[in-house]
C-alpha cells in the first residue's frame, strides 16, 4: 500500500516544513507562477514569505496548510485561509496552490485541492473563493473541481517573468 502523498502541516510542525515550502515557492515563481512575486525573486524572499506572513496566520488558527510529499521532500502545497470579517465566517479562500515544476502532471494539484475542500467542509465553510491568472492551467484545474467563474479583471497583476500585466479570474465553489 502506498503512502498518501498529501498531509496537513500542523502549527507545531510548521517550522520544519519551511525549507521545503521555500524551495517550492522559489521554483514555481522562477517557472512563471503568478503568485504575488516577480523576478528577481531570491530564495531569501521566498523564505521570508513563509516565516513572516504565513507563520503568524498558522499560529493564529486562521490558516490550514497541506503539502504533497515524496519521501521527505515537499513537492507542492495549498492553503485554506479564513481570516475574514465577522459577516464572512462561512467562507474561506484558496491560496498558494503550488506544485514544483519537476513534479507537475502527476495529479498532485488535484489531490491537494481535494484535501483542502474536505478540510473546508470539516471546518464548516460553505463557500470557497480564489483568484487565478485568466486562461492558466490552474483555472482549468479549478473548473474541473467544480469552481465557477465569478468574473475577471483585466491588467490585474504584473507577470512574474516579464514586464506585462495579466488578467485574473475570480472563482468560487459552494460546499
Amino acid at each position: 500500500m502506498t503512502r498518501d502523498p498529501v498531509v496537513e502541516i500542523l502549527p507545531r510542525d510548521y517550522d520544519a516544513a519551511v525549507p521545503g515550502l521555500t524551495g517550492v515557492l522559489h521554483a514555481c515563481v522562477h517557472a512563471g507562477a503568478s503568485v504575488n512575486f516577480i523576478l528577481p525573486f531570491p530564495v531569501e524572499e521566498a523564505r521570508a514569505f513563509w516565516t513572516g506572513k504565513v507563520a503568524g496566520a498558522m499560529q493564529g488558527g486562521k490558516r490550514r496548510l497541506w503539502v504533497a510529499r515524496e519521501g521527505d521532500r515537499i513537492l507542492g502545497c495549498v492553503m485554506l485561509d479564513w481570516d475574514t470579517p465577522p459577516n464572512q465566517t462561512h467562507r474561506a479562500e484558496v491560496t498558494k496552490m503550488l506544485v514544483h515544476p519537476e513534479a507537475r502532471r502527476r495529479g498532485l494539484a488535484r489531490l491537494l485541492l481535494m484535501r483542502l475542500l474536505q478540510g473546508a467542509r470539516d471546518a464548516g465553510k460553505t463557500l470557497i473563493t480564489l483568484d487565478t491568472t485568466t486562461g492558466s492551467a490552474a483555472q482549468g484545474l479549478y473548473a474541473a473541481a467544480g469552481f465557477e467563474v465569478a468574473g475577471s479583471i483585466p491588467q490585474f497583476s504584473r507577470a512574474p517573468l516579464e514586464d506585462r500585466l495579466e488578467a485574473t479570474t475570480y472563482m468560487y465553489r459552494m460546499l
